[in-house]
């Protein structure tokens, strides 16, 4: 995979105050806001991130042995500031999934330590973006 093949590109707009659209190159969008209206905030949407990074890869495994009945995936963190500057803590990612009775359920359930392991240690490069601490460069343009 070259570079160019793996690089991922996001645009925010602002469509009013503390108002923000962002949008994929596949053309999908997203509302960003302040907290103070519906749209997700940019914290919202880095929990949203990991739990949708890891879901998909436990999602991905599980479901070639069974549909599951009910699947969701919470993500909580404590967001603080001071000294330190604005930070998360505590981020905690917790799987709530249900499979059908059954041997292809049971199969699905016996993979699933497996698989949420994997995904964390390997896998999801959300999550595995933010325990590595990876730099973010800013410029003006």
């Amino acid at each position: 995979m070259t570079d160019q093949d793996a690089r991922r590109h996001v645009s925010i707009d602002r469509t009013g105050e503390k108002r923000y659209t962002a949008t994929n190159e596949r053309g999908a969008t997203i509302g960003i806001g302040d907290g103070s209206g519906t749209e997700f905030t940019p914290v919202e949407l880095l929990l949203a991130a990991i739990a949708g990074c890891t879901a998909i890869d436990v999602d991905v495994v599980t479901t070639r042995r069974a549909e599951p009945v009910s699947f969701r995936v919470d993500t909580d963190a404590l967001k603080l500031g001071g000294s330190e500057g604005n930070h998360l803590e505590d981020i905690a990612v917790t799987f709530r999934i249900e499979f059908p009775d059954g041997d292809a359920g049971d199969a699905a359930r016996a993979i699933l330590p497996d698989i949420v392991k994997k995904s964390h240690d390997r896998l999801c490069t959300v999550s595995r973006t933010i325990e590595r601490g990876t730099p973010v460069t800013t410029v003006i343009a």
